[in-house]
């Protein structure tokens, strides 16, 4: 089979409930572009009916579609390295399963391609997220591009189009933890990014908790920047530089003006303030440590119970 123009690549956990209007426009959309294409499903361990709903809309359209399944959830990020191994197409695409980002939007991205970008970011134009995630994220996007110079206006909108070779080079990486916008903009030579449509999800909830979106940025701040460690290191001097003069002031007024009993609870706020600056400390440094434990492992980074595809389901 000759490789396809384009690879749609679409990470799948817990989306029975959307997956049936998924096709409907999916589908519709990529056949009037006039392009050849394949989609990748990548089913993430669901623990609902997703499985068995792709497994189905294989046999529908054999010709273009594939799903990988996991014996396991790995994870959004890890799911979509896999459809990237086992795409074939010149152009990739990644998508979400929840229908928040218009299939139909994928032309404006195909188009940027067609103009000579490598890496194709979005924004999207009027989010439907709920007000905290909004905020939380406005202010992880502009911490993140002070300390990694990454520039991404809208890291949280997955639907990005990447050429094949940045695609070959992230295939050639093998982090346990990444952020795979932030790396193939690394890799990028002439990246740009396009307005999006955005609309409310149209089932279920999003798999995205308060500690999964913390999680994404710290692998963003360590995998990418050593920054924060040399904040801490600077910030350690200046602590000391602070404390040799506080305790120089005490020595000095100790010796002019007597011991001075009502600034010991002054003392201990210091204390308590310095005590959580260095655990914090530790807690960044044991992030890094973390990163370079799992890596050293070695262990895969997903297992594959079976691929469906043209030549039937191969075990791996």
């Amino acid at each position: 089979m000759s490789n396809p123009q384009l690879t749609v690549v679409i990470p799948v956990y817990n989306e029975e409930a959307t997956l049936k209007a998924l096709f409907g426009r999916l589908y519709n959309a990529l056949d009037a572009l006039g392009k050849t294409y394949e989609i990748i499903f990548v089913n993430d361990g669901s623990r609902d009916k997703s499985a068995a709903i792709l497994a189905e809309q294989y046999h529908v359209r054999q010709d273009v579609t594939r799903v990988i399944l996991f014996d396991g959830n790995y994870g959004q990020h890890r799911a979509i390295l896999a459809g990237f191994a086992h795409a074939r197409g010149d152009c990739i695409v990644t998508l979400d399963a929840d229908l928040q980002n218009p299939p139909e939007d994928i032309q404006t991205l195909l188009a940027e391609i067609d103009n000579g970008h490598d890496y194709v970011g979005s924004i999207r134009r009027k989010r439907h997220d709920s007000l905290w995630r909004h905020l939380a994220s406005s202010a992880m996007n502009r911490f993140r591009e002070r300390i990694t110079h990454i520039r991404m206006t809208d890291q949280g909108c997955m639907m990005r189009a990447y050429s094949r070779r940045i695609i070959n080079t992230i295939n050639q990486c093998n982090e346990m933890h990444t952020f795979i916008p932030a790396l193939a903009y690394s890799f990028a030579q002439n990246p740009t990014e396009v307005v999006i449509g955005h609309e409310e999800r149209y089932a279920g909830e999003s798999k995205y908790s308060l500690y999964s979106l913390i999680r994404l940025n710290f692998d963003l701040m360590t995998g990418f920047s050593v920054v924060p460690l040399e904040l801490f290191s600077m910030l350690g001097m200046l602590i000391s530089l602070g404390s040799g003069l506080l305790v120089a002031y005490l020595l000095i007024r100790r010796l002019f003006l007597g011991p001075e009993a009502e600034g010991l609870f002054t003392l201990f706020a210091i204390t308590f303030f310095l005590l959580g600056i260095a655990l914090f400390g530790i807690g960044i440094l044991g992030e890094y440590i973390g990163r370079v434990y799992h890596e050293v492992r070695n262990r895969p980074r997903y297992l594959i119970s079976a691929i469906l595809q043209n030549d039937g389901a191969h075990n791996e």
